[in-house]
């Protein structure tokens, strides 16, 4: 895509900020027998995947259509939130935990302490979108400090009029993930600066499907969610534009601003974890990972409305991926970092 840089570093303060650059082109690297590049008749291991209900369209999109090319093959996709998701992963459940934030380290130790080695792959990028119904006319743009003003630690916020003069009497109602989300984890980090700091009275739910419905109930509601499920119905709910803490100018999420890193402060990467073990001997495992660095499978990923990787950094995350580099680069990364450049990095 012209004028990406791909080089651009993260730009949300705090232990994980946010490169928020992406193409649609990657590299093929499968064959002429189908999803994975394989003969379809020698995959007949199962793959269980469980976790963010934010990258779960993906998955959804590209088991559907790597089955069709493996019908022998059973693909599981659950959706029990990023935490909820490492807890299977940790318990032996699951091949893959589909994350929307980086491991954290209790989680880490807990793997650690039963021996699970895995392997920490980013897949696409996201921008974390705010919502309100169609049926209010006022809130056309927002700034990080009226949603933190909203949804911070012991808010008393439940009325639109007290958000900023010239807003309506109009009662708000908040909907959000729940607290095994990394969604959750992620926005209360870049509004509220500290992860998990937010107020506990809004509606919320592990399944953004839920989200979506109550953002379109409810005249008063303000939600939020991966970009990928408003961009799935934008006609039925609007989505909220951010004021940049860096430019001072509102900027709406969309596959551009995701790409040229205008969205912020809530753009970021979303992050598969393969346990290793697995790939040793699950000939389907491998397969279908495969099948992600493919044309097809980033055009999958751009389908559910994600924003997939150009070349250059799907290039270095394939490359980890056939090297087998075990353990986590993400949890702590430093301000000013590429993904490549993470990637790259000796952990402590």
């Amino acid at each position: 895509m012209k004028g990406l840089n791909v080089s651009r570093p993260w730009a949300v303060p705090g232990t994980l900020a946010i490169l928020a650059v992406a193409a649609f082109a990657l590299t093929a690297c499968g064959s002429d027998n189908g999803p994975g590049g394989t003969d379809s008749t020698a995959l007949l291991d199962d793959v269980a995947l469980d976790g963010s209900s934010t990258v779960t369209p993906i998955f959804e999109a590209i088991e559907e259509e790597f089955s069709k090319a493996n019908p022998e093959v059973g693909i599981t996709v659950g959706t029990s939130g990023t935490g909820g998701g490492f807890k299977k992963f940790i318990n032996g459940e699951t091949d893959i935990s589909m994350a929307s934030r980086p491991i954290k380290e209790s989680e880490a130790a807990e793997l650690a302490a039963k021996g699970i080695e895995f392997i920490e792959l980013p897949i696409a990028f996201d921008g974390l979108t705010v919502v309100v119904n169609n049926g209010n006319t006022w809130a056309e743009q927002l700034t990080v400090e009226e949603l933190n003003a909203i949804w911070k630690d012991g808010s008393k916020v439940d009325n639109w009029s007290q958000v900023r003069a010239g807003f309506p009497n109009e009662p708000i109602k908040l909907y959000g993930p729940g607290t095994d989300s990394g969604t959750f984890d992620y926005f209360t980090l870049a509004i509220n600066g500290k992860e998990r700091s937010s107020r506990a009275d809004y509606h919320g739910n592990e399944d953004d499907n839920v989200l979506v419905q109550g953002v379109i109930g409810d005249k008063g509601a303000l939600g939020y969610f991966g970009y990928a499920y408003y961009a799935a119905r934008p006609t039925e709910m609007k989505a909220v534009k951010i004021v940049s803490p860096k430019t001072g100018l509102p900027v709406a999420p969309s596959e551009a601003t995701i790409k040229d890193a205008s969205y912020q402060p809530l753009s970021r990467p979303l992050l598969i974890y393969v346990k290793a073990s697995s790939l040793e001997s699950n000939k389907t495992l491998d397969a279908l990972m495969k099948y992600m660095f493919t044309d097809e499978g980033s055009e999958l990923i751009a389908s559910t409305g994600y924003v997939p990787f150009p070349p250059e950094i799907r290039d270095v995350v394939l490359k980890h991926y056939t090297d087998r580099v075990k353990g986590t680069k993400f949890q702590g990364a430093e301000v000013g970092m590429t993904i490549q450049q993470i990637m790259a990095a000796e952990k402590g």
